[in-house]
């Protein structure tokens, strides 16, 4: 029966992440071109980016935290409702030509990339330890197919945007605001039983037969351990993987590249962010969340020397510098989320890990905005090794864990 909700609920969960990736990206895509043609300059153009982001992290606590008193149905459900009426406010806005009603819009409509960075988790509360990595994984593919179309359909939302008289650069928004409602309905119509109610069922069940209290003290000091090591893969990879992704097309702008260069560097880094995001997934859950883990540090410490190395007018050292640093997210993100959703019990785990979703999302928003100083101060160079640097924290961490782990571990079966 648990085997069977398992899979009726990850079919939700692919099918509300293609509209969600839709929304996502379709409105990402034209959000700073509608605040700089609202505003006339392109001085505040990044403050689309930094609303979201505020956003995003603001709406990744409340959606944990009623998830965790409500459960997935209905946390999942508000956040992409909100990121839906975010995306018609933004409309509004811009045929009003109301610059506050579309700053406040943008902070709406990052409660559905919350959602949709959160949506991962549902597929992992019924899951088995050794499906968990997978089951992210699948949410995350999903999403890739929703974030290549949205792009893809900027300029024909557009058109018709102008069509019934609202200015192009809302269309993509229109997109936004159907993908994120249609997600949200998905959820609310859908996700019965709720698999986290279900989960908190079972693990109250289970409670009848309590362990002794010096073995579940060892336990919980594991599950702390995972926790926190959880967010530190998911945390670091997140700076390193945007300080380096946000600065490579401005070095490459420096160096006469075109927008279609810029955008085939970044399509193929965005590619390898998600799209090996299945078999990554089968690999963490067969090789090990720590060892996934220390490859993602190694293949980010990669990306950061061979950006720094590559000539500027040698794309291809350069695109498959972009890659790795995608690949390198993605095993860091599916490990990390699998060592939280390992070390968390259904009585706090979706409050915890919406918890962590503001760290990784201010984490991101940081890395962007330290990246920029650290070029202007010294160069692209020294940001990609930087980067390449601090991922190398990642294998401490991880031998920190693993050592502390297997030790409780022999203490619990010695108990």
């Amino acid at each position: 029966m648990q085997g069977k909700l398992y899979k009726r609920t990850l079919l939700i969960v692919v099918i509300s992440q293609i509209f969600g990736g839709a929304g996502l990206a379709a409105g990402v895509t034209v959000g700073a071109l509608l605040a700089q043609d609202m505003l006339g300059t392109d001085s505040f153009a990044g403050i689309p980016a930094a609303l979201l982001t505020l956003g995003s992290a603001v709406a990744a606590m409340l959606v944990g935290r009623l998830s965790q008193r409500f459960g997935r149905r209905f946390g999942l459900a508000a956040g992409f409702l909100t990121g839906g009426v975010g995306a018609v406010g933004v409309v509004l806005a811009a045929v009003g030509h109301n610059i506050w009603l579309l700053f406040a819009s943008l902070l709406l409509y990052g409660a559905g990339t919350a959602s949709n960075l959160q949506a991962r988790y549902a597929g992992t509360d019924l899951a088995k330890p050794q499906q968990r990595a997978t089951a992210v994984s699948i949410a995350m593919v999903s999403t890739t197919f929703g974030a290549v179309a949205g792009p893809n359909l900027v300029e024909v939302m557009g058109r018709f945007a102008a069509s019934i008289g609202v200015p192009a650069l809302a269309g993509p928004f229109i997109l936004g605001a159907a993908a994120f409602i249609l997600a949200g309905l998905v959820f609310l119509t859908f996700l019965r039983p709720d698999p986290f109610v279900v989960a908190k069922a079972i693990a109250d069940a289970h409670k009848k037969d309590q362990s002794p209290a010096a073995k579940e003290s060892s336990l919980v000091s594991a599950n702390t351990r995972g926790i926190i090591v959880g967010a530190t893969v998911m945390i670091l990879t997140q700076i390193v993987m945007v300080a380096i992704m946000t600065m490579t097309p401005v070095h490459m702008k420096h160096h006469g590249h075109g927008l279609s260069e810029v955008g085939l560097v970044i399509g193929v880094h965005i590619g390898a962010m998600y799209l090996p995001s299945l078999v990554t997934g089968i690999l963490v859950d067969k090789v090990g969340r720590v060892a996934m883990s220390f490859a993602s540090g190694a293949i980010l410490l990669a990306a950061g020397v061979l950006s720094a190395v590559a000539p500027a007018d040698y794309m291809l050292l350069l695109t498959i510098a972009l890659a790795l640093l995608g690949l390198g997210w993605n095993f860091g993100l599916i490990s990390g989320t699998a060592l939280i959703v390992d070390a968390t019990n259904p009585s706090t785990r979706a409050k915890t890990q919406g918890t962590i979703d503001v760290l990784v999302a201010l984490a991101g928003a940081s890395g962007g905005a330290l990246s920029g100083m650290v070029v202007a101060h010294s160069s692209y160079a020294a940001l990609s090794l930087g980067g390449g640097v601090l991922s190398l924290l990642l294998i401490p961490v991880g031998i920190w864990y693993h050592s502390k782990h297997k030790a409780a571990k022999s203490e619990s079966m010695s108990l």
